[in-house]
């Protein structure tokens, strides 16, 4: 447990560390910007101008049809395969399947994986994205909470924008983990004919109220800090106590007991320091969720993980349509769904739930359940496990 928490830094959801034992696409990738002077919203306000980063990896078809879209997670970016230089220490946090013969194989498809709108993480100078952080071009200052409400479906409208400014006439499959799992589904719904294939991991298609219970949890100690301001703290302190609270909640909601366990028993945070002789000592898990949920607010933005987190709230395929059903049975693509058997967030009973509804409204669905003890971070961690399952899905 603790040589797979200790190797390289992945993000999934939290700041965590995942081993990988081989490399899928051992290359230098980069970074590119995507611009529009204007994109229209769901709620048909605008914004005006958007910039999204992406990256490519293997070679566009002349066809333009060998295209595989990547979604990313909540706390993530798309950096999902390759190095942006020798020197960095770990590749992007789906490199082991992402490259030449492995699952994603670069030397068939071409793999686009974009950045999304309110990315949590605008302080990293990796990431391209346009929020609640960037000037408002009307004020010259920070958006604020007057930043437009987004949604998943305004997500993955401007990724299409962006396949359109690239060429694609369609794409073979759609993928992503947790938040980039919906992106997936919402592609399925939103541009049927355009999708072949959608592989949803650690992810499901309508909104459960127990993920909207965790999403409540996550985005309240921003809000109870007094820093926060209603969102007006730019220029000022940032409401870092909040924000820390809330990424130790998302670390710990992404895991699972196992982890907690063999990562750190009942060790004390300092062994000079009895937790039985005062309130203030600690046990080390404490500790070291608090070091992690401080260490990740050097990049994060508070403001930007409210708004991720409604979108979050809002998504459901059946937003929209006269109903859930009426908007399963829309679905051409055949669907994948890959959970995890230890999963708190999207429970191993939702997912096997969800893919029954979607088989009963005549979706060519599968499931493939990865074994665990890391729970929803094992979606990442041992996704190697559906390799073979992901492999087939994508030769059918």
């Amino acid at each position: 447990m603790k040589k797979i928490f200790g190797i390289c830094g992945v993000f999934l959801l939290v700041t965590i560390f995942v081993g990988t034992t081989c490399w899928g696409l051992d290359e230098i990738v980069e970074k590119k910007p995507f611009f529009l002077m204007e994109f229209l919203l769901v709620s048909g306000e605008k914004i005006s101008p958007v910039n999204i980063g992406y990256e490519t990896y293997g070679t566009l078809a002349p066809s333009k049809d060998n295209v595989i879209l990547i979604c990313h997670y909540y706390s993530g970016n798309s950096h999902a395969a390759g190095k942006y230089s020798p020197g960095d220490k770990a590749p992007g946090y789906w490199d082991a399947i992402i490259g030449p013969g492995k699952p994603l194989d670069t030397d068939k498809y071409f793999i686009v994986s974009s950045d999304t709108l309110c990315n949590m993480n605008p302080k990293n100078p990796l990431v391209i994205t346009t929020g609640p952080a960037s000037l408002n071009p009307k004020t010259g200052k920070p958006y604020g909470m007057s930043f437009p409400l987004v949604t998943i479906r305004d997500f993955i409208n401007l990724q299409y924008k962006l396949l359109t400014y690239l060429g694609v006439k369609k794409l073979v499959a759609v993928t992503g983990a947790s938040m980039g799992g919906i992106q997936s589904f919402e592609w399925a719904v939103a541009y049927p004919d355009f999708v072949e294939r959608v592989i949803p991991i650690i992810a499901t298609p309508k909104r459960h109220a127990w993920l909207v219970g965790w999403l409540k949890l996550w985005g309240d100690p921003i809000k109870l800090d007094p820093k926060w301001n209603n969102g007006d703290y730019y220029g000022g302190e940032a409401p870092t106590d909040g924000m820390t609270y809330s990424l130790m909640l998302i670390t710990l909601s992404a895991f699972w007991s196992p982890w907690a366990d063999g990562s750190f028993g009942s060790k004390w945070a300092d062994p000079s320091m009895d937790p039985y002789a005062s309130m203030d000592n600690q046990f080390l898990v404490e500790a070291a969720l608090y070091k992690r949920g401080l260490g990740r607010v050097k990049t994060a933005d508070a403001n930007s993980m409210l708004y991720l987190n409604k979108a979050c709230t809002l998504f459901d395929i059946g937003h929209g349509f006269d109903s859930y059903e009426a908007a399963l049975k829309t679905i051409k693509a055949k669907v994948l769904m890959i959970g995890v058997d230890t999963d708190v967030l999207f429970t191993d009973l939702a997912v096997k739930q969800d893919v029954e509804e979607l088989k009963k409204a005549g979706v060519d669905a599968e499931l493939f359940m990865i074994k665990s003890p890391l729970g929803h971070i094992g979606g990442v961690v041992h996704i190697g496990q559906a390799s073979d399952a992901i492999k087939a899905f994508l030769a059918e």
